[in-house]
């Protein structure tokens, strides 16, 4: 017996809004810490819609190979007054070229860098329960001083 082939639902995307990076340095595996406050934003989707809550943040660790690990935390705020918990763990790489356009704040297609992540969201309401029985994806860009992130149940 074959276990099912996995497909993916859209949920909702998340646009968040974000202050300017920290750079905290180069660590002593010549990694190097930057943190990134999330000021807040909004998320929509065909059963979901709301606020993203300012407080969040991403913790990422860049390599010298433009690899970015990010480790992101925030909450989100539905129009039903609930709260979505999100630990979302991704990768963002892209060539040297793309990175520096990135870093520069300019507008970069996301088909020129990869961005994907592994959300788990968290949630206490009982019309939210869903979100604690469902493993999820996601699929972002990034903007000069925002991050979009599409999030997909995986069926």
């Amino acid at each position: 017996m074959k276990p099912t082939e996995p497909r993916l639902t859209f949920v909702f995307e998340m646009h968040a809004t974000l202050g300017p990076p920290q750079e905290l340095g180069k660590l002593t595996n010549g990694l190097i810490r930057r943190i990134i406050a999330v000021t807040g934003g909004t998320f929509e989707g065909p059963a979901v819609k709301g606020i993203v809550l300012p407080g969040g943040a991403d913790w990422q660790i860049v390599a010298p190979d433009r690899i970015a690990e990010l480790d992101a935390r925030y909450t989100l705020q539905t129009d039903q007054g609930h709260y979505i918990y999100i630990s979302n763990i991704g990768i963002r790489h892209a060539s040297p070229e793309v990175a520096a356009r990135l870093a520069a704040g300019d507008k970069v297609d996301p088909s020129e860098y990869y961005m994907r992540t592994c959300p788990k969201l968290e949630a206490s309401a009982p019309e939210l329960q869903w979100v604690r029985q469902s493993v999820f994806v996601g699929s972002g860009a990034r903007l000069k001083d925002s991050v979009v992130i599409r999030f997909y149940r995986v069926d």
